[in-house]
């Protein structure tokens, strides 16, 4: 379908080669720039792993080059952050659109299957004209962190190995049918992303924990991740979702970080007036794209 150059590599790398990943995920992270595949998406990923991490990582090099990078949510998501340079780059952009498209190509699966691309990546126009789809919006929202982040009204605290078990409980709480374990806690926070990244947990008046945030950065003056943020489904409708959002957001600028984002799907009207709640502004909306099956 595409006339393809010859210089355009696509790789899954070694568990050594991540940490080459993660430090050029970073670099992408640029103020008004794409909001694309996270650092902190891979060090959350990392619950299950350096190996199953590497196994669901895709790289597009050119003469060994990193230009894109493709993590597989699920085996039908693929999600792709592309070096802010080559978002127009008319080869790359071919290679990544016939490899996703050619199950062959050890990208993603035969049958439906989803994209995440920056909004104005050339290789949506090619998908689009191939004939993929929009999948439902998800909404971007951000908060400068300029300034001072307001005080959570929490007695907030890092999680350590000690209280890993408060944060897997919270975690477990607060989302349905989450697999969440002290030993996925535990490889999360020796995977490469978490040396930047921080864990809390939040208690009330009574010192029970309420709710947890996980933060990463991605380096200093860059934009850092909210991934994920939860509250015990038994402390619901106390504010304590904007206490925990305003939590990370502080413990983000102390790790450097020149704003907060986060995700969340549109549907979700109650996560998103939490974020708003804590002072964080929206950006355009996200849309997957996806092939019919």
């Amino acid at each position: 379908m595409w006339d393809l150059g010859m210089t355009i590599e696509v790789e899954t790398p070694a568990v050594g080669g991540l940490e080459l990943v993660v430090a050029r995920l970073a670099e992408w992270q640029v103020d008004g720039g794409a909001v694309q595949l996270h650092p902190g998406d891979l060090g959350w990923f990392w619950r299950y792993g350096a190996e199953q991490t590497a196994a669901a990582v895709r790289t597009w090099a050119r003469d060994g080059e990193l230009l894109a990078v493709g993590m597989l949510d699920e085996p039908d998501l693929l999600r792709v952050a592309i070096a802010p340079g080559a978002q127009e780059d008319e080869e790359l952009a071919r290679r990544i659109a016939a490899d996703v498209a050619d199950p062959a190509a050890g990208v993603l699966v035969e049958g439906k299957v989803y994209l995440e691309t920056p909004n104005d990546s050339r290789v949506r126009d090619l998908l689009f004209v191939a004939g993929w789809e929009l999948d439902d919006p998800w909404q971007p929202l951000e908060r400068d962190l300029a300034e001072p982040v307001e005080d959570s009204g929490l007695a907030v605290e890092i999680v350590t190995a000690e209280t890993a078990a408060v944060r897997v409980g919270v975690q477990r709480a607060s989302f349905d049918g989450s697999t969440f374990s002290e030993e996925r806690w535990h490889a999360m926070a020796g995977g490469t992303p978490y040396a930047r990244a921080r864990c809390l947990i939040g208690r009330d008046a009574a010192g029970e924990a309420v709710g947890a945030i996980t933060v990463w950065s991605a380096g200093k003056g860059r934009p850092g991740l909210i991934e994920p943020l939860g509250v015990h489904r038994n402390h619901r409708g106390h504010g304590y979702g904007r206490a925990m959002t305003l939590a990370g957001a502080a413990a983000l600028r102390e790790l450097g970080a020149s704003r907060a984002q986060v995700l969340t799907p549109c549907f979700n009207e109650g996560a998103i007036a939490t974020y708003r709640s804590a002072g964080f502004e929206l950006l355009p909306q996200r849309r997957d794209q996806y092939r019919k099956a």
